[in-house]
């Protein structure tokens, strides 16, 4: 294998993950678990992330998840995740989730994560990832962006550590 990775757009790793709210999903409200919402958060980062390196990955970090409004029982929850940056062995997953209220056709924006993955080797350590290939002014900013919080999560880690 070449020591040198080939680079991979954006668009490759996308994904666009769906599912109904039932009521296992919900509290006697009705309201959706925000548990519930976090695994598929989970789960969409994880497919970005495997989809990129085409190795095992794990999760590292949750940076954060904001509930922006309610989703409930009969909902269709959208989850339209996508890689927003790699370092040397991790990357920044970011996910926007979606309700909606499929009688009424009414689609509300229920919440947004960021997530850090690492890829894996056979053996279980840390392995580089390919770098992102960035596509759009949107993917150049987001980047950006996505660097800068990396630079957060490193200064923390080293904190703890300390």
């Amino acid at each position: 294998m070449s020591n040198t990775l080939e680079g991979k757009p954006v668009s490759a790793s996308r994904v666009v993950l769906t599912q109904v709210m039932l009521p296992e999903d919900a509290n006697s409200a009705g309201n959706v678990h925000g548990g519930t919402i976090m695994k598929l958060a989970d789960n969409a980062a994880y497919v970005v992330a495997t989809r990129h390196c085409r190795s095992n990955v794990v999760t590292a970090s949750v940076d954060r998840i904001d509930f922006l409004a309610p989703a409930y029982i009969g909902d269709l929850l959208t989850l339209k995740a996508r890689l927003n940056w790699t370092g040397n062995t991790s990357m920044e997953i970011g996910i926007k989730i979606e309700a909606e209220d499929l009688y009424a056709g009414e689609i509300r924006h229920v919440a947004t994560a960021l997530l850090t993955f690492v890829a894996l080797d056979d053996r279980g350590r840390p392995r580089p990832v390919p770098p992102l290939i960035l596509e759009t002014q949107e993917d150049k900013r987001i980047f950006k962006e996505a660097a800068q919080r990396a630079k957060i999560r490193k200064k923390t880690r080293q904190k703890i550590k300390n």
